[in-house]
């Protein structure tokens, strides 16, 4: 690449969902109903959990540090594209691209290794009852919970360094509804063989680890479901895990499923609609699974209420 074709970069453009003016309205209202709808969602499970002294508990505990995180994921990436559409914009600044780019990897690791901490939980409350309280105690989950943050922010402080030195072309066009790490990393007139080396070796390590971890922990979890006589037994047993099984299934299958196809849909539109699965439908579902499935939330909810009342 000739040094004519770079520039020093001041902005990228978002190309989004569509470039039909009349689509506009309606994808704005969407994601703004979605955005919303996750907000106090979240917001309504962690108000409940911290209301009631009954979810005191370490289920409970990692529940609401996964909300919390959920509101924090969608809020990175739907508010600067809801704003984009209202002001006919297409435009993110250099630095917000990055700092998009920096949250966004802190808050989808931070989501996958909640989930393996909550596989953990559910495995030691089922297969070591006994044991529980004593395992999980305040200060281990403390611990689990801190030693998320400190990885995901330093995987997401390698990652944005990485992008901090690359150069880039005069085609600044992101075909997304927000920095996505790999489609900015091929805008880059530079060589990309790190990035990608990183990229892809970091994601397989911090995705297959607790991914390992959730398969073992269910894997005991089913055997000794299965040892238990009683047919209640079961049942109550696989019910405290049932919630965590969707939320865990539905953010691996949608989130997995986007970055193995995106090798065939590069510079495609269709792995930003695909991503919406994971980036906004998943933290929008994740606080209704766990309220309609869970009795104990339910009861507080129904308790939150009547107080207001």
């Amino acid at each position: 690449m000739e040094p004519g074709n770079k520039t020093r970069t001041s902005e990228f453009l978002l190309l989004g969902f569509s470039d039909e003016p009349e689509l506009q309205p309606l994808i704005c209202g969407l994601f703004l109903s979605m955005y919303l709808v996750t907000i106090f969602g979240n917001l309504l499970l962690i108000v409940a959990i911290l209301s009631d002294s009954h979810l005191h508990t370490p289920m409970y505990f990692f529940l609401s540090n996964l909300s919390f995180v959920d509101i924090c994921f969608i809020s990175t990436t739907v508010p600067k594209m809801l704003v984009n559409v209202q002001t006919q914009s297409r435009a993110i600044s250099y630095v917000g691209c990055i700092s998009q780019i920096y949250f966004f990897l802190l808050f989808v690791e931070l989501d996958n290794f909640l989930l393996a901490i909550m596989a953990y939980d559910r495995y030691v409350a089922i297969c070591h009852p006994l044991r529980y309280m004593v395992t999980m105690n305040h200060r281990l989950c403390g611990l689990l919970v801190l030693a998320s943050w400190v990885v995901s922010a330093l995987h997401a402080s390698l990652q944005s360094l990485l992008v901090l030195q690359l150069s880039f072309c005069m085609q600044l066009e992101i075909p997304h509804f927000f920095c996505e790490p790999n489609q900015v990393v091929q805008l880059t007139c530079s060589d990309s063989f790190l990035n990608v080396l990183v990229m892809y070796c970091v994601l397989v390590l911090l995705a297959a680890v607790p991914l390992a971890g959730i398969l073992c922990s269910y894997s005991k979890i089913v055997s000794s479901i299965r040892a238990i006589s009683s047919a209640q037994g079961k049942y109550k047993a696989f019910s405290t895990c049932a919630s965590h099984l969707s939320v865990v299934s539905l953010f691996y299958c949608t989130g997995l499923g986007v970055y193995l196809s995106s090798a065939a849909t590069h510079n495609s539109r269709s792995s930003a609609t695909a991503s919406v699965a994971y980036t906004v439908l998943t933290p929008m579902l994740n606080p209704f699974i766990y309220s309609l499935r869970n009795k104990d939330v339910k009861r507080a909810l129904r308790r939150l209420f009547l107080q207001r009342l």
